[in-house]
């Protein structure tokens, strides 16, 4: 049979059913699927040396004899560090596992065995090692293999090289290729090789182009990569085109109601919330709907703003809805808008799950009546009985905590209302750029006066005893304290400190400290009359697990204590800390670590003794775990880069941003002859809903 992008991996010479369902249940179906698993690495084999001669940063390849394989608990926990120790005739290294591959990785490797390692030489504790390196044994034909060789993801034990065979087969068979999707104008602009060209160079790469290849810029990958950027920007450049297309309310009047706001206010807006303010007005006056993200550091006042756009609509007489993702949250928000909004004549509700039934009639008819200005909630807002009069802006909180299908059902409830969204977790310009093409981006990057910065320490597990005395030191000074735990409960396996257990210990050792707790797993009352109790004073120290991330905002406390701080990511920890500083007290952040901690976890608790800008967290943070971590799987696209790299290839970003607007400002419907491989590309990687901008 002829073969072709879409014809099934099984038919491929030398696969068959069973090992087409092991590529099939890693994702891989067709050949299309094959050529797109690219070499995640590349192993110059010409650069091979003795560990003697090893230096830090040094990539390698290199061969050594297997010494000992050592297992090691870490600290108290199940967890295990493995250690494989190589030697050669100049010395020895130890390989450090803080995970465990896939199960039986370390039985592979017998003392003796001659192995391959591939990786990066990093310095830790003073001692050149080899962190997560690839440790292969030895190919019988490897003397005789190319010098640059392509290094795949391994699938269940099949080997790099047996990977690198059936790609190279499927090469050979392959009758079949579709014409370049891409217009030619973009290829010369943009010095890109053809698709086909630039994918069999990538599985054939070429030695004399070794450090190109190693440093992802040789021109097939870049070729790839701008692709796989381009694809996600065209998308987003529709959806923006959608958007401007539609018609919504002309959001114009006095402001009388925003000057009144800014008299009573009792402190001085910063230059940021003013600057915002005034593009998210813009946009309310222009009649094409509002799509606009606000970023802002945690305290960098972003509910001010939203609330000014909620009073400059209900003076048109059009209704807003404010969304959070906790009840705690929108409790919050509902406290600060009857102090703020409420002498301003704004009517306001609250509608979250816990609302009771008599009180919840009466919230959705004043609501469908229009009796309603601004009603903040929770999930309970996009339930099919809540129905509008008038919704002219739906605003969004932490919107990285909702999916896109929620959002959507909120934003259906009016006739195209203005969307406005926010989130205190800055993110990089390059990140949202990509992820928030299709919204404006708005930036508070300014903090109110008078804020002082939080003090950060990180200590081992062993300096326990100071933290919780410093502690015990500001509670007599009358001040109040977080200490938060990864687990709610304990876990049999994973052993590490939990809310739970910690809080029944830290009651037993100080009896005359009044102590809360705080999880997820609580009923919702149970959690606010917790949080009024801490609000009140009467509790002293909060136990309690993330579910503080967000919302919470007690002035009088100044210490967060994170116990296990190396298992969190920059961007929790630094929301955590963000609770503290919120007073006129000085404020502290004390990080406490395990006892086995990886170069990772380190180097985050190190940064956040470093700095308290948001925004330098999020950059750094990107680089470490990469865009898919670092967002989850908020965005669709984003997870589907295969290749690219949005801190490496951040130019490449932008050229491909470029070019999608620019294709769409030259053909909006995408009807030129030689845009039609965009149209059915665009179809094929984000399904119909892709094309409702430009149709």
């Amino acid at each position: 049979m002829a073969l072709r992008l879409d014809t099934q991996i099984m038919y491929l010479k030398g696969v068959g059913p069973k090992l087409g369902d092991l590529f099939n249940r890693k994702g891989l179906k067709t050949l299309r699927d094959l050529f797109e698993f690219y070499p995640r690495a590349y192993e110059d084999q010409r650069a091979a040396r003795n560990i003697a001669s090893l230096k830090v940063n040094d990539i390698v390849s290199m061969k050594a004899t297997v010494a000992a394989v050592h297992s090691v608990n870490m600290g108290r926990s199940t967890r295990k560090m493995y250690d494989v120790v190589l030697r050669d005739a100049s010395g020895q290294i130890h390989c450090k596992y803080f995970r465990v591959p896939y199960k039986g990785y370390f039985e592979r490797f017998k003392p003796f065995t001659e192995v391959r390692v591939v990786g990066k030489v990093i310095e830790y504790r003073g001692r050149l090692e080899f962190h997560h390196p690839d440790i292969r044994d030895i190919e019988p034909d490897e003397e005789t293999q190319d010098a640059l060789i392509p290094l795949y993801t391994e699938i269940e034990g099949l080997a790099t090289s047996k990977i690198m065979k059936l790609v190279r087969h499927a090469f050979a068979q392959i009758e079949e290729w579709p014409p370049e999707a891409l217009p030619k104008w973009m290829l010369e602009k943009y010095n890109l090789k053809p698709r086909k060209d630039a994918l069999k160079e990538m599985h054939y790469p070429d030695p004399a182009k070794a450090a190109e290849y190693t440093e992802f810029r040789n021109a097939s990958q870049r070729r790839i990569i701008f692709e796989e950027f381009f694809w996600l920007e065209l998308f987003l450049a529709s959806r923006k085109a959608g958007f401007q297309k539609g018609v919504a309310a002309k959001i114009e009047n006095s402001g009388e109601k925003l000057q009144a706001l800014e008299k009573s206010l009792p402190f001085e807006m910063t230059g940021a919330q003013k600057r915002v303010f005034a593009e998210i007005k813009a946009d309310l006056e222009k009649g094409h709907p509002m799509h606009r993200l606000v970023q802002g550091d945690v305290g960098s006042g972003k509910t001010l703003v939203s609330f000014m756009a909620a009073i400059y609509v209900a003076e048109s007489s059009f209704q807003s809805c404010l969304m959070a993702p906790t009840e705690i949250l929108a409790e919050q928000h509902f406290k600060n808008a009857k102090k703020v909004l409420e002498p301003l004549g704004i009517r306001l509700a609250m509608l979250v799950g816990k609302t009771k039934a008599a009180e919840r009639k009466q919230i959705l008819a004043d609501l469908a009546a229009g009796e309603i200005d601004l009603i903040i909630g929770t999930h309970a807002l996009i339930e099919d009985e809540v129905q509008f009069a008038n919704l002219g802006l739906v605003i969004i909180d932490e919107q990285h905590r909702f999916g896109v299908e929620q959002r959507g059902v909120l934003k259906n409830k009016g006739k195209s209302p203005h969307f406005l969204v926010m989130t205190a977790t800055p993110i990089p310009r390059t990140l949202a750029m990509t992820v928030y093409g299709d919204l404006d981006v708005s930036i508070i990057d300014e903090m109110p006066a008078g804020r002082s910065p939080i003090q950060t320490r990180a200590i081992y597990d062993s300096k326990r005893p100071q933290a919780l005395q410093f502690m015990l030191e500001q509670l007599q000074k009358g001040r109040q304290a977080y200490f938060v735990y990864p687990l709610v409960a304990e876990s049999e396996k994973i052993d590490l400190k939990n809310a739970v257990s910690e809080f029944e210990k830290l009651q037993a050792q100080f009896p005359k400290v009044t102590f809360g707790l705080l999880h997820g797993k609580m009923k919702p009352d149970e959690k606010e009359q917790v949080m009024e109790k801490f609000r009140r004073q009467e509790i002293q120290v909060l136990v309690s697990t993330t579910v503080i991330e967000v919302g919470v905002d007690v002035p009088n406390a100044n210490i967060m204590i994170i116990e296990h701080a190396e298992r969190f990511g920059l961007s929790q920890l630094h929301q955590l800390r963000g609770r503290v500083g919120r007073g006129e007290h000085k404020s502290f952040c004390i990080l406490i670590m395990g006892y086995a901690v990886s170069e990772e976890g380190k180097q985050r608790t190190e940064m956040m003794e470093k700095t308290s800008d948001g925004f330098k967290i999020a950059e750094f943070d990107l680089e470490m775990r990469g865009p898919g971590e670092f967002m989850g799987t908020r965005q669709s696209g984003l997870a589907g880069f295969k290749l690219a790299n949005l801190v490496r290839d951040m130019q490449l970003l932008q050229s491909a941003r470029e070019a999608a607007f620019e294709v769409l400002r030259k053909d909006p419907k995408l009807a030129f002859a030689d845009h039609k491989g965009l149209k059915e590309e665009l179809l094929r990687e984000h399904g119909p809903a892709a094309l409702a901008g430009i149709a």
